[in-house]
């Protein structure tokens, strides 16, 4: 029965003295006279396992010539080396090439910059940072799906196609079969969409949450999970035009309520990954971040702020500090803002009560006529985590916003049916998965926290 290397680093005791056979590809092969050492990585642990080999095995002169990256079989003796860098070695009986690799293989046993491994995207998952980075995401996933799922949510798979404009038709792909050499028009002279397959103009979601609120307005509690797409032209380290998103909705739930799912949602992750991969972390924390480790469990400790979003510009004003983007009451807080906030409240804060002008037409309006129950949490050093609100129950207020916004309500009727049979108090927010990842990872483009990412004039694999 083949053995995982993770299996032997964490119970060693257990395979000590053990015969066990592996399957990995080589990350190095120091050959020597009469002996060598091959590291070997199989993908289930960051670390590899030293393989010692001898002349005294019948194919010793092909395995001094194993080029790394190469796939192989080892059949040996787990031996344990407390007193040595490595806590275990195997000493081969039999090592056997399952597939060779050439000598032109580009991921060397060296340092390569984070925009060469992005050119070889297929192949970085084989060096030990993309390694490190792709099991936390892997985890922080599974951290998600356990949160939701124990408190009773309701995961529900929103639709990547759709006619619904939530996040504004401009920023949303469109897709057609329609034929582009012979496009059908209407007497008006624009594309006739009732000869689509749909019949009339769809488009690649951007968000799942109008259909998310449905369900919530049923099951009470409910979580999206899954890629979202933005028509963005933008080639900064923190935008992708594919990318994951969780947008989880709750009934009868204010934005009170939802600051404090908000936080307690975002511990239970840090918590979960921290537990689960302390190698990967503690890799980040040498190689990418330093300091990482600390921040996350700082995170964990500190009690959010929560102010207004006019407290914030108040103090920003009041701030001894000469800003580049001067702070206004009626817009949008700037990455400098963001960071001078967490550095004053020593931690992540929630800024709430946004002016309506700057804010999607479903938000709650607030008494004020001015605001709406909109809230960000920004966290030190990476800004805006999270963004949601408390929906607005109120048709008429509803209806009323859509016009002010010049959203076309006739699309969406189905969604304002939420509001017609037994409307209620709800909330809900959104959370870039990726934003998270670079988060837990202290990696500071997006570009390195997505398997294969698409961004403008990429859309390689």
């Amino acid at each position: 029965m083949k053995t995982k290397v993770r299996q032997l680093f964490l119970n060693k005791e257990e395979y000590a003295s053990s015969e066990v056979r592996i399957c990995g590809w080589v990350r190095t092969n120091r050959a020597q006279a009469q002996f060598g050492f091959l590291n070997v990585n199989d993908g289930s642990y960051l670390e590899s396992v030293q393989v010692v080999y001898d002349n005294n095995l019948a194919n010793f002169e092909e395995i001094s010539k194993f080029r790394v990256g190469s796939a192989v079989e080892v059949v040996g003796t787990v031996v344990l080396t407390p007193q040595m860098k490595q806590l275990l070695e195997i000493r081969a009986g039999q090592i056997v090439l399952l597939g060779d690799s050439p000598e032109n293989y580009p991921i060397q046993p060296k340092r390569h910059t984070m925009e060469f491994l992005r050119d070889v995207a297929h192949l970085r998952p084989r060096t030990n940072l993309f390694e490190a980075v792709f099991r936390i995401r892997s985890v922080a996933a599974m951290a998600i799906h356990t949160y939701f799922q124990d408190r009773g949510y309701v995961y529900v798979h929103t639709p990547l196609i759709t006619c619904a404009d939530c996040e504004g038709s401009d920023q949303m792909f469109k897709i057609t079969t329609l034929d582009f050499n012979h496009l059908p028009y209407t007497e008006d002279k624009k594309v006739d969409f009732s000869k689509d397959l749909f019949g009339k103009q769809a488009f690649i979601t951007g968000s799942g949450q109008l259909q998310g609120e449905t369900f919530a307005m049923a099951f009470g509690d409910i979580y999206t999970f899954g890629p979202t797409f933005r028509t963005e032209n933008s080639n900064t380290k923190i935008h992708a035009n594919e990318f994951w998103m969780i947008e989880p909705e709750m009934a009868f739930c204010d934005i009170d309520e939802l600051m404090d799912i908000e936080e307690e949602m975002l511990k239970f992750v840090l918590r979960y990954v921290l537990d689960r991969c302390p190698k990967e972390i503690a890799f980040c924390d040498r190689f990418v971040k330093p300091g990482l480790q600390k921040k996350l469990e700082d995170l964990l400790q500190a009690t959010f702020g929560r102010i207004t979003h006019k407290e914030a510009i108040e103090l920003l004003k009041k701030a001894p500090v000469r800003w580049e983007f001067a702070p206004d009451e009626n817009g949008d807080i700037a990455k400098e803002h963001e960071k001078y906030l967490t550095e004053y409240f020593h931690g992540p804060v929630f800024i709430k009560d946004w002016p309506k002008e700057i804010k999607a037409y479903y938000m709650k309006l607030n008494a004020d006529n001015k605001t709406v129950a909109a809230v960000d949490l920004i966290v030190p050093e990476a800004g805006e985590l999270m963004g949601g609100s408390q929906r607005e129950e109120n048709l008429d207020v509803l209806l009323e916003r859509m016009k002010e916004l010049h959203v076309d309500a006739r699309g969406i009727d189905w969604y304002l049916d939420t509001r017609r049979y037994g409307g209620c108090v709800h909330s809900g927010f959104g959370m870039g998965f990726e934003r998270l990842i670079m988060y837990l990872t202290g990696v500071e483009n997006i570009r390195d926290v997505i398997p294969f990412p698409r961004t403008p004039k990429n859309c390689e694999y």
